[in-house]
């Protein structure tokens, strides 16, 4: 996806991505990964999303990376988290106490920004993403994150013909094609949830599953 479309996104308020909660996966399955307490984790296209602060809350340094400003400066003003700013390389990047938000291009993101992170989140940034871009972003993945780097994927499936993305559809078979060779995967869930997703049914969706796979850098 172009950059000027997520912009209009935010700017338009068309963030029907954004949940209002934490998410139940993340509270679930984040413990049983076993990171340690003060350990950095990487949350790609993380938007505004409160999961970042739990993330905080449970003792980890969190770094988000976020094209939108509008994103960014709305997930501290609806916090209440007093930031400072610094330019640094390609990003903008905001700073408080165990979180960090950088602003600007995933892909401008280098191996040295990420050296010492132990843990990925990535809830809406596979999805997010066309499938040529899909490639790139795993390929990014596993260029930049060190070895036995340990994460969370949760990712949708869905009749891709019956619903333009984002969110697009990305079939179990494909996260194995794209991620196995750097990444040991296991399932922990495959739900059907079509009938919590009112919206989607209205966009004529038929099927709507979740998955969530633990993941580990090879």
């Amino acid at each position: 996806m172009h950059e000027d479309f997520w912009h209009a996104r935010w700017s338009s308020n068309e963030i029907g991505f954004h949940l209002d909660a934490v998410n139940p996966y993340l509270l679930e399955y984040w413990p049983g990964l076993g990171l340690p307490r003060g350990s950095r984790v990487l949350v790609p296209l993380c938007g505004k999303s409160l999961d970042l602060r739990w993330l905080r809350e449970q003792g980890y340094r969190v770094l988000g990376i976020e094209l939108s400003r509008k994103a960014v400066e709305d997930f501290f003003a609806e916090q209440g988290l007093e930031y400072t700013r610094a330019e640094q390389g390609a990003f903008s990047c905001y700073r408080a106490d165990g979180l960090e938000l950088w602003c600007g291009d995933f892909f401008a993101l280098q191996a040295a920004d990420v050296a010492d992170c132990q843990g990925l989140y990535d809830r809406a940034a596979l999805i997010a993403l066309p499938a040529p871009m899909r490639e790139r972003y795993v390929q990014q993945l596993a260029a930049i994150l060190p070895g036995a780097c340990r994460g969370l994927l949760v990712t949708l499936d869905y009749p891709q013909e019956q619903m333009d993305g984002p969110p697009f559809a990305v079939p179990e078979a494909e996260v194995r094609e794209r991620l196995a060779g750097a990444w040991q995967l296991e399932r922990l869930l495959h739900a059907d949830v079509l009938q919590q997703n009112q919206r989607f049914i209205q966009r004529g969706l038929t099927a709507l599953h979740e998955t969530v796979y633990r993941l580990r850098r090879r």
